[in-house]
């Protein structure tokens, strides 16, 4: 070194430097990665207890409980063949709802109208002049839509007869010369039973129609049908408790057979409600979701969902599937 140059140490000088500068440029990378290797092992490891953690825990009143996502209903009911149109007119609870269908031989049928009207009639607020209008509207509807006169018929529900008025309805259309069907729960739940159970699911499913004045459950014994009374959505107004209703309607929905309860068709007030959250288009059959993922409306919605859930729990059901156009009246034609 004493031999050089200013000059020329001062370039040694530079040329160390600059392989110092290019070592550490190129194998610190390395170093860096392989000193955080652990850290990151660390941390994938406790991730993944965590995740683990996630996947097996999940609410108990969701969906994801069912063990399948709310989806489409893959069912379609066979089209009546030269069919006959017929007309019935439902005294509810709630109201006045008529129905025209077309039915054949085999009782194929298919849902032509339908409406849905909750009429003053059940508060005391109409007169008998009101009464008889709306009548012989619902009359005037249907002939004019093509049902002959001899196939309209009326329906007094289970649930509508525990209203008073009731038997003023049925005394006028009495004096307009029709008769007038009344039904007790088990018939109406039987009738459920006849317009929305597919004869393919017999064997294995049951029917729950949930209304205001209350719930019926069905199902098949052999060729014979069976139903069952359960409080209805609007319990409430009787000052029964949520929970009191619970236990009744989970005890006696215990009754439906264990190999009838892989699918249940609903139909009635409240699971309208709940199915118009998730239907895709105008699909006839929509699946509900699981009861605790609905957030319900006022005290009818509430104490509906109740009543679902007593039923949900009691039969282990997880496909709940709601018919937008069956109900107990179509099944009173059916049977004609």
């Amino acid at each position: 070194m004493a031999r050089l140059t200013s000059f020329s140490r001062l370039l040694l000088t530079l040329a160390i430097v600059a392989g110092v500068f290019f070592a550490v440029r190129t194998f610190w990378p390395q170093i860096k990665s392989m000193g955080s290797g652990a850290e990151q092992t660390e941390t994938t490891t406790e991730n993944s207890g965590t995740t683990g953690a996630q996947e097996t825990a999940s609410p108990t009143s969701s969906s994801s409980t069912w063990g399948k996502t709310v989806s489409a209903f893959n069912y379609t009911a066979p089209a009546p063949v030269n069919g006959t149109l017929k007309g019935v007119v439902e005294l509810g609870a709630t109201g006045f709802n008529s129905f025209i269908i077309n039915v054949d031989s085999r009782k194929n049928w298919k849902l032509e109208k339908a409406e849905y009207g909750a009429s003053l009639v059940y508060e005391n607020l109409a007169t008998d002049d009101d009464i008889q209008k709306g009548l012989k509207s619902y009359i005037a509807d249907m002939l004019a839509y093509g049902v002959g006169p001899k196939n309209i018929h009326f329906v007094i529900s289970s649930g509508a007869k525990k209203v008073p008025v009731t038997s003023k309805i049925s005394s006028m259309l009495k004096g307009m010369g029709y008769y007038v069907n009344e039904v007790t729960p088990q018939q109406e739940a039987k009738l459920a039973l006849k317009s929305c159970l597919p004869a393919s699911y017999e064997n294995r499913a049951f029917v729950v129609d949930i209304g205001s004045g209350n719930t019926k459950i069905s199902w098949m014994s052999g060729n014979a049908p069976t139903g069952i009374e359960l409080p209805g959505a609007k319990y409430y107004q009787n000052n029964v408790t949520d929970d009191a209703v619970y236990k009744e309607v989970n005890a006696k929905a215990k009754q439906v057979p264990a190999d009838k309860r892989s699918t249940c068709f609903i139909i009635g007030g409240v699971p309208f409600e709940l199915a118009k959250e998730v239907r895709q288009g105008k699909e006839r059959y929509t699946v509900l979701k699981a009861p605790g993922d609905y957030s319900p409306e006022g005290d009818k919605q509430k104490s509906g969902v109740n009543i679902y859930k007593a039923i949900a729990d009691a039969t282990g059901c997880q496909q709940f599937v709601f018919d937008w156009d069956a109900n107990f009246t179509i099944g009173f034609l059916l049977s004609l």
